[in-house]
């Protein structure tokens, strides 16, 4: 959304010049703000993408700040402050920003961030439907057992698996062969649970990798999709023996 519209809400002069420069540079159209009667005119002055929003404004407090946005909008708000308190931090995302990056910080990160908030947030292609639920998965001589929540490994033995863990495979198992966003599967996996940082979902794929891989070091069955997600190149087969690919046509057949 290179045209996108992104208020900057911070009372240090330097800050809001040094982001405005930053974000034109880059494409992005900015309005900015010093306090909260400014930053709420501004909002209601047209339509706003995105709030970088500084928690700690002079007399004005940024929670309150973003309580009242949210009140009338679902703007997405970034929250960029030197307040790095734990308690500060979760307020926020409960209020519901989208994002909370702490000052100092690298001009390359705020930009990565907002354009992963903007891609998340105005991406209205829908995802195709999983193939139907199955009793089993089977692939690469492993079995999955969605209603127990069990892994068995090639050689039968079942696998220490987390819950988030099996979450992530299961979403995998409905979707093979298909690119998955790093957004959409924090939504799939019930995104609400992260944190709002891409590294959330590398993480857990690289914790998923151990499980199944047969060389985690060289994935076969997760494959990175650069600068987009993953996809799940394997074959699978539910325990009827019906095919993943057949199933997946029929669930598409009937979105039609």
């Amino acid at each position: 959304m290179k045209d996108a519209v992104i208020l900057v809400v911070d009372d240090d002069p330097k800050i809001r010049t040094l982001l405005r420069r930053c974000f034109e540079g880059a494409g992005y159209s900015v309005r900015d703000a010093a306090d909260k009667s400014t930053a709420l005119a501004a909002l209601a002055a047209g339509p706003v993408d995105l709030v970088t929003l500084d928690l700690n404004l002079g007399n004005d407090d940024g929670l309150d700040i973003a309580r009242a946005m949210r009140a009338t909008s679902k703007v997405p708000i970034i929250m960029v402050t030197a307040k790095d308190d734990v308690i500060d931090r979760i307020i926020g995302l409960e209020i519901g920003a989208d994002d909370y990056i702490t000052k100092p910080f690298h001009l390359r990160e705020v930009l990565a961030r907002i354009k992963s908030v903007l891609r998340r947030t105005t991406d209205t292609t829908p995802l195709s439907p999983p193939i139907p639920q199955s009793r089993c998965w089977q692939f690469d001589d492993m079995t999955a057992v969605p209603e127990e929540l069990s892994l068995r490994d090639r050689s039968g033995a079942l696998v220490d698996i987390t819950s988030g863990e099996f979450k992530l495979l299961e979403v995998f198992l409905e979707r093979p062969k298909r690119v998955l966003s790093r957004e959409q599967l924090m939504d799939l996996t019930g995104g609400h649970c992260y944190a709002p940082l891409d590294r959330t979902i590398d993480n857990q794929v690289a914790r998923l990798r151990k499980k199944i891989e047969r060389n985690p070091a060289s994935p076969r069955l997760i494959s990175t999709i650069r600068g987009i997600g993953y996809s799940f190149t394997c074959d699978v087969r539910s325990c009827d023996g019906q095919s993943s690919s057949k199933s997946a046509d029929k669930a598409l057949a009937k979105s039609d």
